[in-house]
């Protein structure tokens, strides 16, 4: 997961992306990957790449830049329909996931690795509106 969003600042690297409150990564849940794939590389043109690590994933690129990711639904999603999700960058979080269920929120999954990217969880606004938080891990 990466942005082209990246600049200098007092010689070290700063990615708005990454910084706590921003949208910074998003994601396709799909039943069928390879009509994904398709439907999407002609609609948008974009170059994917399948990478393996835990699981299968493909990042969806433009102009070499990884702007998405796409991947089949795994089996703890149950009965969900295909659906594209957003990530939001947050300092910690555990600490947010606690945050969000006091202000009437909940946890919808709890907070797990995704080796050599981040630690995440899934919650849902008082509304019901799910939203993935991520706290990246430093490289």
């Amino acid at each position: 997961m990466a942005s082209g969003f990246i600049n200098y600042e007092d010689g070290k690297m700063n990615n708005p992306m990454k910084q706590h409150g921003a949208f910074s990564w998003n994601e396709l849940m799909t039943t069928d990957i390879d009509g994904a794939k398709s439907f999407y590389s002609e609609m948008f043109n974009w170059q994917l790449e399948d990478i393996n690590k835990e699981m299968p994933y493909t990042l969806a690129k433009i102009d070499g830049q990884e702007s998405a990711g796409m991947m089949s639904m795994p089996p703890e999603a149950g009965g969900m329909p295909p659906m594209w999700g957003a990530y939001v960058t947050v300092d910690d979080v555990e600490a947010s996931a606690k945050q969000a269920v006091a202000l009437g929120g909940k946890l919808l999954l709890e907070a797990r690795d995704i080796p050599d990217i981040g630690r995440f969880c899934v919650i849902s606004d008082p509304q019901g509106a799910a939203l993935t938080i991520i706290t990246y891990f430093d490289k």
